[in-house]
């Protein structure tokens, strides 16, 4: 070895001189780092007469990695090219880590791991340390030593620095290199999962392909992707690497990104695992991560998930990881919002659909019973719900079901009452007069939750029904497990306007038809009077006339008695004229024998021959029965005189509630209802019995009249 002082060889200097070129021409041909590396050591050993050259790199983990290594006997070094040791102590390594300068040593002083091994371990007896960086930043250091003689010459460190130089151009051109490679497979993964979004893929199948793309472009054991759910936990809906299942349930808590990203809304990055207590952490610590990344999702402004990737290496995740995967997140959010909107479009298409279909049977004036049934079925399909109930709030302080739908096959009974008290939608409703809903009947008391335990329920959402300001009822919907979904409320609130809408047209229709009841009723009341006066007073008085007439007419001369009997004869044709009056104004006959003696005898009186077909049996009540008889009377009537018919027959049975009321005859045809003729006051007379009234009347091929009157058991 040349002592300190002494100049250099003119030899050594073209020597080391080529040496660099040599180096040069690799890092220029764009040499894989190893070989950089490799060659540097054995040319800077070589060139500066040491007995060994370590080229190390510095991790974030305050250790060193061996890159290049180089001995004067050929034996491979004590720690191989990848082998680690920890910094520390006072040496040459932690020196230049330290301080960011060149270091030296005499190892009869050193301390730490990296002392030890360099003096028990390879033998150093002196060393010189320079350090290795790449764009301004601390990268790693070039290490040369002796194992005995004199110690390094004083200008080890200058000379040491060309070599290093070299390195550092190596690693910078690598690492440009890698960096626009990197970028260009960053843009084309963003390509693949954008040409997705705009072709409007599921967003199972985005997320899938985000969670793929991340994962690859990180080189990162696991790519996961969550979704925040309202109760406090994350869901795993995509996953790269095959660690965890889609679908899985995370408790929120710990140190992890996961969790640091809900509480922050904000990026997290976490280095290492080894001290976490949390059982997401610990998952992470037991499967080998080692640092991790996650990026938040915002879909409109709102915290919906997190993407995040994982390692297991020891080259942590990139300075730059979160503002790169932030551009897979804004790919995720746009597919979401874009699903959002057409799953938002679908749903109004949905929910007007099924407003028009209730809103067609209000229109047509569909009994309440079946509004009630078509609204609570809507709903529940509608919503997703497990159940669907409709209550009508009655005088007792109960709630009695007045519809019931359940997509499980176990609906509650309909007529089933139930008290009101507690804390249950029910009696929320009842006390407020507004929306309610339960989260969790675990929460909740009285009656209705009982019931909702029974079949399966867990939340509940109902709003009230209310008919002319008046609260009526509620409809409500629950489910078994899902947490309620959001403008539910409102949802249902349409449905409800329909149904307050069908009752009080209900209760309008019925009011029409009592009162319309009582008109007919009223008018057959006068009728009878009008008939009974007659009956008594004018048709008694001409009796009692020719009865006189008869006693006159043997007191008085031959040539009168005559005129006396044609005053007679006038008298009786009056009479029976004033008879078939009373018949037409009032059937007395109908309420006195009933509505089988009264059609046989307006059979009698008929034109045409008329065949009856009828049963024996008990009394119809006299509205239904006088009803029925002014059907037969007025088809008889039309057949007599517009339909040239030659027969007519007449139908009356009773079966099911319902009185059929038929005359059919096989005259001209033509008959319309709607030209004013008889057969409107006789439509108007039906209807406002509840009945209902068609005719059928082809030209040339006769009428059939059809009349159907309610009956039932309490109308006798």
């Amino acid at each position: 070895m040349e002592a300190d002082g002494v100049l250099p060889d003119p030899a050594k200097i073209v020597g080391e001189q080529a040496a660099l070129r040599r180096v040069a021409v690799l890092v220029a041909q764009a040499a894989p780092p190893e070989a950089v590396f490799a060659t540097v050591a054995a040319e800077a050993g070589q060139q500066l007469g040491v007995d060994a050259a370590v080229l190390i790199r510095y991790n974030p983990q305050d250790a060193i990695t061996v890159v290049g290594a180089w001995t004067s006997t050929g034996v491979p070094s004590a720690t191989p090219v990848g082998g680690r040791l920890p910094l520390g102590g006072d040496n040459v390594t932690t020196l230049v880590f330290r301080t960011g300068q060149a270091a030296r040593a005499d190892y009869a002083v050193v301390s730490g791991v990296l002392g030890d091994v360099a003096t028990r371990d390879w033998g150093w007896r002196s060393s010189v340390g320079v350090p290795i960086k790449v764009e301004d930043r601390l990268w790693g250091a070039m290490i040369v030593g002796l194992t005995q003689g004199e110690l390094l010459r004083a200008d080890t460190e200058a000379r040491l620095a060309g070599f290093t130089q070299l390195v550092a151009t190596a690693i910078a051109s690598t690492q440009a290199r890698t960096d626009l490679r990197g970028v260009a497979e960053e843009q084309a993964a963003l390509r693949r999962v954008a040409t997705l979004v705009a072709a409007g893929a599921p967003p199972e199948e985005a997320f899938a392909a985000v969670a793929e793309e991340a994962g690859r472009l990180f080189l990162a054991d696991v790519a996961n992707m969550c979704r925040y759910e309202p109760d406090g936990t994350a869901t795993i809906v995509a996953s790269a690497g095959g660690r965890f299942v889609v679908g899985s349930r995370l408790k929120l808590e710990g140190k992890n990104c996961t969790t640091l990203v809900y509480q922050t809304g904000r990026a997290a990055r976490i280095e290492s695992y080894t001290d976490a207590s949390d059982p997401l952490g610990a998952v992470s610590r037991n499967r080998g991560v080692r640092s991790s990344v996650g990026t938040p999702i915002m879909v409109e402004g709102r915290l919906w998930g997190v993407l995040g990737v994982r390692t297991s290496t020891e080259q942590p995740l990139p300075a730059d990881a979160e503002a790169r995967l932030a551009s897979f997140t804004g790919l995720v959010a746009t597919a979401i919002a874009n699903a959002e909107s057409r799953a938002a479009l679908a749903r109004v298409a949905e929910e007007q659909a099924a407003l028009r279909r209730v809103a067609t049977l209000v229109a047509r004036a569909a009994a309440p019973a079946e509004v009630f049934a078509a609204v609570t079925e809507e709903a529940g399909r509608l919503l997703h719900a497990h159940h669907a109930v409709m209550g009508r709030y009655d005088l007792d302080g109960a709630i009695t079901v007045v519809a019931s739908w359940s997509g499980t096959g176990t609906a509650v009974p309909v007529g089933g009452q139930t008290r009101l008290g507690g804390r249950n939608v029910s009696t929320l409703i009842f006390h407020t007069g507004q929306p309610a809903r339960i989260d969790d009947f675990a929460d909740a008391s009285g009656p209705a939750p009982d019931v909702g335990h029974e079949i399966g329920l867990a939340a509940g959402v109902g709003v009230p029904i209310s008919v002319e300001g008046r609260l009526w009822g509620a409809v409500s919907v629950a489910f078994a497990g899902e947490p309620l979904p959001v403008g539910t409320e409102a949802r249902l609130a349409g449905f409800t306007e329909l149904v307050a809408t069908a009752i009080a047209n209900a209760q309008a229709q019925a009011e029409v038809a009592a009162s319309r009841a009582r008109i007919v009723a009223a008018a057959d009341e006068t009728r009878r009077r009008i008939e009974r006066d007659l009956h008594d007073g004018v048709q008694q008085r001409l009796v009692t006339q020719a009865l006189l007439l008869s006693g006159i007419r043997d007191l008085v001369p031959a040539n009168v008695r005559a005129d006396v009997d044609q005053v007679r004869d006038e008298l009786a044709a009056t009479r029976q004229e004033l008879r078939d009056i009373c018949q037409g104004v009032h059937p007395a006959i109908v309420i006195e024998a009933g509505l089988g003696a009264a059609i046989r005898a307006l059979a009698r009186r008929s034109p045409l021959p008329v065949r009856v077909q009828m049963p024996t049996g008990d009394r119809l009540p006299g509205s239904w029965e006088v009803t029925a008889y002014y059907v037969a009377a007025e088809a008889f009537t039309n057949a007599a005189k517009h339909a040239n018919a030659s027969a007519v027959d007449i139908l009356i049975e009773q079966a099911d509630g319902t009185l059929r009321v038929q005359v059919r005859d096989d005259g001209a045809g033509g008959a319309d209802a709607s030209r004013g003729s008889g057969l409107t006051g006789l439509r108007d007379r039906v209807e406002a019995v509840g009945g209902s009234m068609t005719v059928d009347s082809p030209p040339g091929a006769g009428t059939v009249l059809t009349v159907l009157l309610p009956v039932t058991p309490d109308d006798h």
